[in-house]
């Protein structure tokens, strides 16, 4: 009988179209599946994604249990847990799906190259994207900087193969090693009281991934009118199964061409937020400081404000203007915040606020549990002005018209704001009240703030910073 193959999962927590786990099964030996919580991992994700993770392994588990499979816990270096876990079983081989984050990437060149240098086969595939990174070129042979030529040269090449099949079983070894504890990594410590409330806002696994596209093809040809109205389901919710690799970019690509009229507004608008990720990952790959550093060099010399106390109220969803107050509130009670509220939680947090913009990815990355290091960076600096084909810093959204146009009814912000209720305040804002810590001294029967910042001021204020930093730069 050949070695084992160790199928080294990171985020790709499915069965289907998964060349990782293909890949391992055509060593044609026993599979061994293997989480490593290296360090790279620990130190990369917040609160709600250490919690997304826990949730994920876990049911990932009871899949793998039904194919009389099982899913192997370590905890170390990366490269250290493997050599241990190849000595334990003498496997000759380790495959994984790739990721594109600077720490990632260099952790698994040391990997491969350790596991090269042992005389093993290490062999890495994509498992998260549609095309390779370094896949896409513009005409004369570099990254694209730009979106729109992105997105057709995209179009032009998507022939893809088709997804692959869910296994009909996973080998097993004759005698598994030992494994750790999920719950002794504690990693859903840091939720405190918040993760048993975001429970019954997410959809965790596979099945509940399909389940979401399934039910999202039903309405998919209002997708570009609903999808900027954040009072109703209007879009896929499935960006916590991409981030985590429980469905596959080219099955929902593959699926939506199948189920779905393409020449059709919202079909073809969605397939071209799929490639929105894609241009994500494009420039995480060829620029690995975007979630730390301005993308356009010229905006450090732009006088934006590091933490402050209004960075707090706008974090606990209490600055006083109403759109804010709900998204935030939705971001901490559920780990998701629809992506039209992104837009304007981040617009008023770094331009009315003057509030440097990696000050709000950090929250992002503690609070979503669809965190994303290439989506989450280049949202931030989209909405900024500093990153790459990015909204212009004198583009201000203001969150009262805002609010106006997309909840006229006042449906969303009456989910959240149970202050302003009443008497009788939605579920979800009671939920809020239950989730935040109890430090945070907050309670359902305050009054509701005054704004933080009159939004006309604010924005005066941004596009006179704006414009001496344009002077200075002359």
């Amino acid at each position: 009988m050949a070695a084992a193959t160790i199928w080294w999962i990171r985020k790709d927590f499915r069965l289907a179209d998964n060349p990782a786990l293909r890949g391992a099964l055509d060593g044609g030996g026993p599979v061994i599946p293997l989480f490593i919580l290296d360090p790279e991992t620990e130190a990369q994700l917040g609160a709600a994604p250490k919690w997304r993770l826990h949730q994920a392994i876990s049911v990932f588990g009871e899949t793998l249990g039904g194919l009389d499979s099982r899913i192997i816990l370590r905890r170390g270096e990366a490269l250290d847990v493997l050599r241990a876990v190849i000595a334990e079983t003498g496997a000759a081989r380790v495959t994984w799906g790739r990721q594109y984050d600077a720490p990632a990437k260099a952790r698994d060149t040391v990997v491969k190259a350790g596991l090269k240098d042992d005389g093993l086969e290490a062999v890495s595939v994509n498992t998260h994207l549609l095309f390779e990174p370094w896949t896409i070129e513009t005409k004369t042979g570099g990254p694209y900087r730009v979106y729109t030529p992105f997105k057709n040269t995209c179009f032009d090449k998507a022939d893809f193969r088709d997804p692959l099949a869910v296994p009909g079983k996973i080998p097993a070894p004759d005698v598994w090693p030992e494994s750790d504890a999920l719950a002794d990594w504690r990693l859903e410590a840091a939720m405190n009281r918040g993760g048993a409330i975001v429970a019954q806002y997410s959809g965790v696994g596979e099945s509940a991934a399909v389940a979401r596209l399934e039910d999202f093809l039903e309405k998919i040809n209002d997708y570009n009118d609903d999808r900027d109205r954040p009072a109703v389901v209007g879009t896929s919710r499935l960006s916590e199964n991409f981030a985590w690799g429980e469905i596959s970019p080219l099955s929902v690509w593959h699926r939506v061409r199948e189920a779905a009229d393409t020449k059709l507004d919202g079909p073809r608008v969605y397939l071209q937020e799929i490639v929105w990720r894609e241009f994500a990952y494009h420039l995480l790959h060829h620029y690995p400081a975007l979630p730390q550093e301005n993308w356009r060099e010229d905006w450090d010399a732009f006088e934006w404000r590091g933490d402050n106390d209004d960075t707090e109220r706008w974090r606990r969803g209490m600055t006083g203007i109403t759109a804010i107050d709900a998204a935030m509130r939705e971001l901490y009670t559920t780990g998701y915040m629809h992506n039209r509220m992104r837009m304007l939680t981040a617009s008023l947090l770094t331009k009315h606020l003057m509030t440097h913009w990696t000050v709000g990815e950090r929250w992002f990355r503690e609070t979503l549990v669809d965190w994303d290091p290439a989506s989450n960076a280049m949202g931030w600096q989209w909405a900024a002005g500093s990153g790459p084909d990015a909204s212009p810093f004198f583009r201000i959204f203001n969150p009262d018209t805002q609010r106006d146009k997309f909840d006229p009814k006042g449906v969303y912000v009456g989910r959240w704001l149970g202050e302003k209720a009443r008497g009788n305040p939605a579920q979800e804002a009671r939920d809020f009240f239950a989730a935040i810590p109890k430090s945070w001294d907050m309670a359902i029967s305050q009054p509701y703030p005054a704004p933080i910042v009159d939004l006309s001021e604010g924005r005066k204020r941004a596009l006179a910073a704006y414009q001496d930093m344009k002077d200075k730069r002359g």
